[in-house]
């Protein structure tokens, strides 16, 4: 559930195909998404899933973020 969310999330920050995000996906290496785009995906799922997100975590792939979320709900 928290990863389809996030790869929904992310798919329309990002403008590209859901189906290229998988957990092992890295937000700078393959998705291309700079500080600005991240901040952004971050604050729309913060809002969705109601849930504080702290940037300084070292959240580099999806599965890094989904892992964070689940343990923080």
């Amino acid at each position: 559930m928290v990863f389809e969310k996030v790869q929904e999330i992310i798919a329309e920050e990002l403008g590209i195909d859901k189906n290229e995000i998988t957990n092992e996906t890295d937000f700078e290496n393959d998705l291309k998404a700079d500080s600005l785009d991240v901040f952004q995906i971050i604050s729309e799922i913060e809002d969705e899933l109601d849930v504080e997100i702290d940037t300084d975590e070292g959240l580099e792939t999806v599965g890094d973020l989904v892992k964070f979320i689940e343990a923080e709900q």
